[in-house]
């Protein structure tokens, strides 16, 4: 029993970080933004984003999809990179598996990060979206991970998408670099 419990806690240390610190630059943003990491609300979540952000995977990953009134997205890890062919981006994931949903009573609210995902409820990996406005029609139908708690004139000025999709036409601004903070 004893053997098990270390090795939970040695995989599950990833969540036990507070928050992330986010540089993010580009023609719309330029700052920090950081972010309240709710583990006790969504531990799975908490603990794939950490580790992604600890690995360096977030680093250079664009805001993809960024809707005026609503949200910006960013977190693929596998096709939002700057400088690769952004064409696909918001298709991809990374190569952790996809995680089961962790709904909870948090209110879509300005500030309030979520975690992006396809049909499916279970189909959450590496995204996320910041809200830039309440969102309530999202209630416990999208996984809630954090709170933006310093930097959020620098998410209001993440440069916009166009059209119903939101998608980002030219240079996108960038997740810089993505720091797990204590």
């Amino acid at each position: 029993m004893r053997k098990l419990a270390a090795l939970f806690a040695l995989v599950a240390s990833p969540a036990l970080a507070t928050g992330l610190q986010v540089e993010i630059e580009g023609e719309g943003a330029n700052g920090t933004v950081v972010i309240d990491l709710l583990e006790d609300v969504a531990p799975g979540h908490v603990e794939q984003i950490a580790a992604l952000a600890s690995e360096g995977a977030y680093d250079g990953v664009v805001f993809h999809r960024v809707i005026d009134g609503f949200m910006a997205q960013t977190g693929d890890v596998e096709n939002g990179i700057l400088g690769g062919d952004l064409s696909r981006a918001g298709t991809g994931g990374s190569t952790r598996p996809d995680l089961a949903a962790e709904f909870s009573d948090i209110p879509f609210d300005r500030g309030v990060v979520g975690m992006a995902r396809a049909q499916s409820p279970d189909s959450a990996n590496s995204q996320f979206f910041i809200m830039f406005e309440p969102g309530h029609f999202l209630n416990g139908q999208y996984t809630v991970v954090g709170r933006v708690t310093d930097g959020m004139d620098v998410v209001d000025a993440i440069k916009r998408g166009t059209g119903p999709n939101g998608a980002v036409i030219g240079t996108p601004d960038t997740m810089k670099s993505v720091t797990v903070i204590d």
